[in-house]
């Protein structure tokens, strides 16, 4: 059943998505002026506000069990496949700094849509040989990762960020199956959150281009088994307000909980465009 993924939700998410923080400006002071960051980037060394829109082109690998009654599915999905179910999807990043403490929220939610014209379907098992048989799965994502942090190493040529906090992730999965002119459907939803722990580094190249790294770890048994998640990107500075950010991201988490089977990894290039006030 590889084409029947009720959860794409996850990978779709990231179809809207850009790596969180991506272009959050060092707090670099220049020679002449100590209240001055370097040009090109926000000139405030106190304090930063960012949104950041992002898209992550992701292909899905794992192995998924949207129904608790259903079979857990191997799934191996390249981005176009994944892109081919999706509805609606938004993605935003929100990133905060004042002094050297740090906030920022990630939001996500991806609306997903797939019809099948052939069992099994998970909850339904086989079907008789010449069933004329159509399923269609409306799969639902809400996910937030919540971070406070402090900066640790603030200077004119690195900054590193320790961070810590907790992700959110609710499904909402709803079956429909048409069969010798009947209809029944089927609706589950599930969630979890879990604690997340991670670091965030960031240097200047040049006065408008510069380098980021972030990575995490989570679960721990608290909500999935264990998680993590590695994210890099090059940052452009059009302006002290605007900047785009390319580069590459992988998220992967095991959770399998009350019949509910999420092991999965997300990987992808990453593109997004920062705006900062």
């Amino acid at each position: 059943m590889n084409r029947f993924v009720p959860a794409l939700a996850i990978a779709l998410a990231p179809w809207c998505a850009l790596p969180a923080h991506a272009a959050e400006p060092l707090s670099t002071e220049t020679a002449g002026d100590p209240a001055l960051e370097t040009p090109g980037l926000i000139r405030n060394a106190d304090g930063a506000l960012q949104i950041t829109p992002y898209l992550w082109a992701a292909e899905l690998h794992g192995r998924i069990s949207p129904f608790r009654r259903g079979p857990t599915i191997g799934v191996d999905k390249s981005f176009s496949k994944v892109f081919d179910d999706l509805r609606l999807g938004g993605f935003i990043d929100v990133w905060g700094r004042s002094g050297r403490y740090v906030l920022s929220a990630d939001l996500a939610y991806v609306d997903t849509r797939e019809i099948r014209g052939s069992g099994p379907l998970p909850g339904i098992g086989p079907v008789p040989p010449g069933t004329k048989l159509e399923g269609q799965v409306d799969s639902k994502l809400f996910m937030a990762t919540l971070l406070g942090g402090y900066r640790v190493v603030d200077t004119p040529e690195l900054t590193l960020d320790a961070l810590a906090g907790m992700r959110i992730w609710h499904v909402s999965n709803k079956l429909k199956v048409s069969a010798l002119g009947r209809s029944r459907s089927y609706r589950e939803s599930f969630g979890w959150a879990e604690p997340v722990i991670g670091a965030r580094v960031f240097t200047n190249v040049t006065d408008k281009l510069s380098v980021q790294g972030l990575a995490s770890i989570g679960g721990f048994g608290a909500g999935s088994r264990f998680a993590w998640s590695a994210q890099a990107t090059l940052n452009y500075a059009f302006s002290d307000h605007l900047s785009v950010s390319a580069g590459y991201k992988v998220l992967d988490v095991d959770y399998d909980r009350n019949g509910h089977v999420y092991d999965t990894q997300l990987r992808g290039p990453v593109l997004g465009l920062t705006y900062r006030f």
